[in-house]
């Protein structure tokens, strides 16, 4: 991102909008689709510095956010989550795997068109973001306390506003 702040600053608003933006859904439950689906690519620093910036958001529980990459169908999250969640790994895989089936149970479930819309730009955004930070082979930590930190901040002040410090390697 520091390379080309002329490309970063809307990369990073965009995300500032997705997943702290004004919605319905909570900013750890879209943290949570987003981290998903970078677990789901296989992008160890997005599903990481992700997973931080929710479980600071759901009360820092770790745990949850582990359960959530793993078996978003078990774990302890709403059913209209859980929904979402299955529509945002079909658009990770390619967005015509996405059914009306799929929408009319996330419908049932409480979602609204508008969580689904968000859902479903979330998924897509973070197949880009992952790929981009993978395809320039970018160096992260593996230090789980710096992600922990780096979440945090995240959550205070959000991504339009600098340059992860993780990602910088700081």
């Amino acid at each position: 991102m520091a390379f080309r702040p002329e490309t970063s600053k809307p990369l990073n608003e965009l995300a500032d909008v997705l997943l702290r933006g004004p919605s319905t859904l909570s900013p750890g439950e879209r943290e949570l689709i987003a981290t998903y689906v970078s677990s789901q690519n296989d992008c160890f620093f997005c599903q990481t510095v992700h997973g931080a910036v929710a479980a600071y958001h759901l009360g820092r529980k770790e745990a949850l956010v582990d359960d959530v990459k793993r078996d978003p169908a078990n774990a302890a999250i709403s059913e209209k989550l859980k929904a979402l969640l299955a529509i945002a790994g079909k658009v990770q895989r390619g967005g015509k795997h996405v059914m009306t089936e799929d929408v009319e149970r996330a419908r049932t479930l409480g979602a609204t068109d508008l969580e689904i819309h968000d859902t479903v730009l979330i998924a897509a955004a973070f197949c880009m973001y992952n790929r981009y930070v993978d395809g320039l082979a970018t160096w992260a930590p593996t230090d789980p306390q710096r992600y922990r930190e780096e979440g945090e901040r995240l959550a205070k002040s959000g991504y339009a506003a600098s340059v992860t410090g993780v990602a910088a390697g700081r």
